[in-house]
This record gives structure tokens, C-alpha cells and sequence, in this order.
């Protein structure tokens, strides 16, 4: 089956198709630096053609949660240098998803400002560290403000590579950062960086034309979750929508990116299809978000040619030998919910193989 079958990511080898989705876990502790456990869990993970980590935190202004790894101190780096290394011993490849939060945080978490495209506060509440808050009105950021988040996904991505991470994901989707500046709802700006679709996807195609220069194109994917309507960035407008990406996809075509990785309901629809098309970058396709990806629709995604890798979430937390179990039609361990998000090893890596 093709899913099994080697392929080449810009310049990373991989061993299959099968790649471990990005997943928030939040045991990096209160300094955000991955320790033991990560390094294990990453590890045991290693058979996955890729692995894309949890989002890490570019800057303290960025942070979403405690417990969120971050990328930013000399600490960070050399825990996420631990983990590259046990992967690669392992005979895997890892790339780091670099995550702004952007609204999605509170003073709290950060010590600092909020900041967003726009002062819209994102709709509902955020776990802080003495309990649930509504979110804050967040500060609209000035152009020159803009200019240095770019210059701090840039700088996060050139810790990571020399950290030793094969590539690096630029985290636009879900909500956070980079998806509030696409989505009409959470951008209301009348600058250059609103208004029109060029100008909601301007910051997206920025910074990942700054960390395409600093680590090389090669190295550099995105990840991208239209009408996911997910956080407060609500893309409604199906013609908003196919005019917005379309802008993003033509400003990442001339970069030659290692990848574009999209979470979409419908992978098969124009949407995302023609966004891999003017990107001109393999596809990562995740179909699902917070329910299981199969073995069946993975295999076929990938047979049918509806994406170039298909990624998976929680199969992966639960099962540290998946791509052997997939490959040889095993059963699977089913995934504990309520382990996603809580501290120490259980539902982290305590996951038995099949073999044990």
C-alpha cells in the first residue's frame, strides 16, 4: 500500500506516509521546557513517517497554556535538541509546529499582553492557572508590532533546526495567530492587513517567507484549517473563504515549500484541492478533529491520491507503534480522553505496543 511506501518532504526523507499530527498535551511544565517524558513520548512515536509536535511557542507573548513547550530560551532548545536526538536514534524525523496564540491566551498564562489582529476578545473561556477566565480583549497590533512577530517566528524556526528538528510547521489554523488575521470575523483591521483577501492573508504569507529564508524552503510547511469556524475565527462566506485562501496559496506559490498541511472535513473538495494546487506543495490531509482517524480512510486518502500523507491524531497518542500496526491490520488501544491533558506519564507513555 502506498501509505507504507517511502517519500521525500522538501529535503527530509521519510519512511511512510503516515504522519503524527500536531496534538497539545502540556506536559512541558511551568518553563515550557520538554523534559524526560517528552523525550520518551516522541520517541516511542518514531515509526511515523513524520512527526509534527504540539505547538511551541515562538515567544512568551505567544503562549496559550501551562504546560505548553515553548522555543524561545537557550532551556527550550536544548530540551527539544533531547527529543530530535531520541527520534533520530530511533530512526524517525521530526518537525516542530511553531504556534502564536495570539488571542487565545491571557495575561496569566503569558505575564505579558494579549495580542490579535484586531481588539475582539475570542468567544467563551481560557483555563488559567487559578481558574477558568473569559478571554481578554486582546491588543490590535501596530504595523511595526507585526514586523516583529515575524521576526519571532523566524528566530523560533532557526532555534529549532539548530536544535536539530528536521523541519518546522508555521501554525495557521485553528484559531490562533495566523487564523485570526485570515478570518473576517477576528480581523477587522482597514490596513494593509485587512480589508481585502491579500490583505488578511498578508501576515500568514510573511512570516512564512521569513522562516522559509532563515531555515530554507526545504524545511518549511503550513498548517491550515479553513471553515473550521473553530476559537472565533468563523469563515461563513464560502466565496470570503475560496478568495482568502487563494491569496495565501498564491503568496506561499513562489517559496517551493516543503509542504501545506490541512485539516478540512472535506479533503476531497475544491477548497483544499486548490489550495495544494496553487501552493504546489504535497499535501498533509487531516479529515478529522477530535474524532479518530481510521486505518481505512488513511489508506485510502493516500491510494487515491487525495493527499500526499495522511495525518493522524489520536490514534497516535494511543498507540506509540502504529504505522506496525496499520501496516499488519492490528487492533488498536483505544485513546483516554481524560489523560489528554493532565501531568505525568499515564495516557502519555504508558501506551502499550502490540508486541507487549
Amino acid at each position: 500500500m502506498k501509505i507504507f511506501d517511502p517519500t521525500t518532504l522538501g529535503g527530509v526523507p521519510l519512511a511512510n506516509r503516515v504522519v503524527m499530527a500536531p496534538l497539545t498535551r502540556l506536559r512541558a511544565g511551568e518553563h515550557g521546557v520538554p523534559g524526560d517524558l517528552l523525550v520518551e513520548h516522541y520517541r516511542q512515536r518514531a515509526g511515523m513517517g513524520l512527526i509534527l509536535t504540539e505547538g511551541t511557542y515562538p515567544v512568551l507573548e505567544g503562549r496559550t497554556w501551562t504546560g505548553q513547550p515553548g522555543i524561545e530560551t537557550d532551556e527550550q532548545a536544548a530540551g527539544w535538541a533531547r527529543v530530535a536526538d531520541a527520534v533520530h536514534a530511533a530512526g524517525g524525523r521530526i518537525a516542530m509546529q511553531i504556534m502564536h496564540g495570539g488571542r487565545i491566551a491571557h495575561p496569566e498564562i503569558t505575564g505579558v499582553r494579549v495580542v490579535s489582529a484586531s481588539a475582539v476578545a475570542a468567544p467563551g473561556e481560557i483555563r488559567t492557572p487559578s481558574g477558568k477566565a473569559e478571554h481578554p480583549v486582546p491588543h490590535a497590533l501596530e504595523a511595526d508590532e507585526i514586523a516583529e512577530v515575524v521576526r519571532g517566528f523566524a528566530a523560533a524556526a532557526r532555534r529549532a533546526v539548530d536544535a536539530g528538528l528536521d523541519a518546522v510547521e508555521v501554525h495557521g489554523a485553528n484559531g490562533y495567530l495566523l487564523h485570526q488575521f485570515l478570518s473576517p470575523a477576528s480581523n477587522l483591521r482597514t490596513d494593509a492587513y485587512g480589508v481585502t483577501p491579500e490583505g488578511r492573508a498578508r501576515l500568514a504569507v510573511e512570516v512564512v517567507t521569513a522562516v522559509a529564508a532563515e531555515i530554507g524552503a526545504d524545511r518549511t510547511g503550513i498548517r491550515l484549517s479553513p471553515q473550521h469556524d473553530i476559537q472565533g475565527a468563523v469563515e461563513t462566506d464560502p466565496e470570503v473563504t475560496a478568495a482568502t485562501y487563494a491569496a495565501l496559496a498564491d503568496g506561499l506559490a513562489p517559496l517551493g515549500l516543503a509542504f501545506v498541511d490541512v485539516l478540512h472535513r472535506d479533503l476531497r473538495g475544491e477548497l483544499v484541492q486548490g489550495i495544494r494546487r496553487r501552493v504546489g506543495a504535497p499535501l498533509i490531509g487531516n479529515s478529522g478533529f477530535a474524532v479518530n482517524t481510521t486505518r481505512d480512510e488513511a489508506v485510502g486518502l493516500v491510494e487515491e491520491g487525495v493527499v500526499d500523507l495522511a495525518a493522524v491524531g489520536r490514534a497516535a497518542i494511543a498507540n506509540p507503534d502504529l504505522v506496525a500496526r496499520w501496516a499488519r491490520d492490528l487492533g488498536e488501544n483505544a485513546p483516554n480522553p481524560a489523560t489528554f491533558y493532565a501531568a505525568g506519564a499515564e495516557g502519555y507513555t504508558d501506551y502499550p505496543t502490540h508486541a507487549a
